[in-house]
């Protein structure tokens, strides 16, 4: 058999994510084997865990597929765990593919017309799927069938092809830009909020024991501090607090421990890294408060635009350090009290 490039999708098989590790770099084996395996193991996001287990339960009881989910929320809330955790509490097996790798609808009808009854296909970043591939899962999902193109010219024909009965699970940062046609198809939809400090402390605490680390609740407090309201962060920190009271603490972390450790990562307070500062303060200190096109403000510091609205937006909007106007970002008097700065009367006109 030939061998599979790096992000193409096996349709011969049922697997599992968690049974490729060798694909997976270092810090994607750490977060893997971190992983929850059931909704019993995943820390917050009640009302969700709430309503999923319900459809799930009913799914199982009639031995039907689950009706389509689509995941919407910020990097890192665990999105992915919970697609592998719905195939394992249905009992099946998981493909996965992301939207940008399927660039041809041949692409995603390889993908369906090898897909086993109730199994789970998970598609992360689904609104970057192109449009061309994204027609040919409206009848998938609705009737599960396709049609298919078979030659070409004034021989070809139209084929039409029945599916096993499966459940699509889709992940977005972005659910605005999803097509109303595509996102009428699911039939559960979920958005993941923020995590709290409580629970990000316990999944500090879960992944130490996991790892056999010797931290104490304050340091998994600390940690959870300065996480960003993220697990993958948290873990992140973990393991480089880890690292830390190895070298400098006897393997034991606790507040103290765990404080100097992130402040050398440059990890501050407010679970601000370099960047963050750097948004903020250029906002502040160049722009006068703001606002600021978030173009100008990529050109200014250097960073993609859809890197500083992905990943660094919403925490800072979240955590009420940054707004979004009609007319450009602005920082708050929060941000300006959080670097010691002063509020001029002309920003405070714009801050109101």
């Amino acid at each position: 058999m030939a061998e599979r490039r790096e992000g193409e999708v096996a349709t011969d098989d049922r697997t599992f994510v968690e049974t490729t590790p060798e694909r997976l770099d270092d810090e994607a084996r750490f977060e893997t084997a971190l992983r929850p395996k059931s909704l019993s193991e995943f820390v917050g996001q009640d009302r969700l865990k709430a309503n999923l287990s319900v459809a799930i339960d009913a799914a199982c009881a009639r031995g039907e597929a689950l009706d389509h989910v689509l995941l919407s929320g910020p990097p890192g809330l665990g999105k992915t765990t919970l697609a592998t955790i719905i195939a394992r509490a249905l009992d099946v097996g998981i493909r996965t593919s992301s939207g940008p790798v399927l660039e041809r609808a041949g692409d995603m009808a390889a993908i369906l017309t090898n897909l086993e009854e109730r199994e789970v296909l998970f598609i992360d970043e689904i609104h970057r799927m192109n449009r061309t591939v994204e027609e040919v899962l409206y009848p998938a999902m609705e009737d599960y069938r396709i049609d298919l193109v078979v030659g070409q010219g004034p021989g070809a024909r139209s084929v039409n092809l029945k599916l096993a009965r499966f459940t699509l699970v889709g992940s977005t940062t972005k659910s605005g830009l999803l097509t109303s046609p595509l996102r009428g198809r699911f039939g559960l939809l979920f958005h993941l909020e923020f995590y709290t400090e409580p629970e990000l402390a316990t999944i500090v605490r879960r992944s130490a024991r996991l790892l056999g680390i010797a931290i104490d609740d304050e340091g998994a407090a600390e940690i959870a501090r300065r996480a960003r309201a993220t697990p993958r962060i948290a873990n992140r920190l973990l393991r480089r607090v880890r690292d830390y009271a190895q070298v400098k603490a006897e393997g034991i972390i606790d507040r103290e421990v765990a404080r100097r450790a992130l402040e050398l990562l440059e990890v501050d307070n407010a679970g601000f890294d370099p960047m963050d500062r750097r948004i903020l303060l250029t906002i502040i200190e160049k722009f006068g408060g703001g606002p600021v096109g978030i173009e100008t403000l990529s050109a200014a510091i250097g960073e993609e635009k859809d890197t500083i609205e992905d990943v660094y937006e919403p925490y800072l909007i979240q955590e009420g350090f940054l707004n979004r106007t009609p007319r450009g970002r602005v920082a708050t008097e929060r941000a300006f009290v959080h670097f010691g700065k002063q509020v001029h009367a002309g920003q405070q006109e714009r801050l109101l």
